[in-house]
């Protein structure tokens, strides 16, 4: 009997452990700025985030833990995790983007890369969709599920997006779409 649940605690384990492995491969932003865009076909990824956002450590534990958004995230774009008032200077597009200084005590202020992307719907989380030119394709906003956040997500991945008005793309996902998706991503 004893022999039987340490057995069956391995296996619960080393099945959990491998529900575990895949994550999200996360860049910074300065090495997804060098990136060379002509040897890579990836789409660019920017989670805009802040310290002080309660719905990005969401994302964090919820979505970004799921194990199909990570495995789209690291196999059709480069992932990026982008502190919207941290401190990093890089060139996007030939863009110099840098963030002030504050004075002590201060909030941070938003980095001019998020202003720039983000405009005025500035908040967070926020997700900036590139192209592999580094042209942003889309902006997607707030708290996202899973399930939501990979239709979004393989909607760009797959080229669905010129194919799709996302409307109708939702609503054909689970039939038509889902299936075609797990076998790219080897998800029986």
């Amino acid at each position: 009997m004893t022999k039987r649940i340490s057995l069956f605690l391995t296996l619960v384990l080393l099945l959990g452990g491998i529900m575990q492995a895949q994550h999200v491969e996360w860049k910074t932003i300065e090495q997804a700025a060098k990136t060379d865009t002509k040897a890579n076909a990836k789409l660019f990824f920017v989670d805009f985030y802040t310290s002080w956002c309660g719905w990005c450590k969401k994302m964090d534990r919820e979505t970004f833990a799921n194990p199909v958004v990570a495995k789209i995230l690291n196999t059709y774009y480069i992932p990026v995790k982008f502190d919207a008032e941290g401190r990093s200077e890089f060139s996007w597009q030939g863009t110099k983007y840098t963030n002030i200084a504050t004075a002590p005590g201060a909030r941070p202020s938003t980095h001019s890369f998020a202003k720039a992307v983000l405009g005025t719907q500035m908040g967070f989380p926020s997700f900036g969709l590139f192209n592999s030119n580094q042209s942003k394709l889309t902006i997607i906003q707030g708290y996202q599920s899973a399930d939501d956040f990979i239709v979004m997500l393989w909607y760009f991945a797959s080229g669905d997006n010129r194919r799709y008005p996302f409307d109708k793309y939702q609503k054909i996902f689970d039939k038509e779409i889902r299936p075609v998706m797990n076998q790219k991503l080897g998800i029986n």
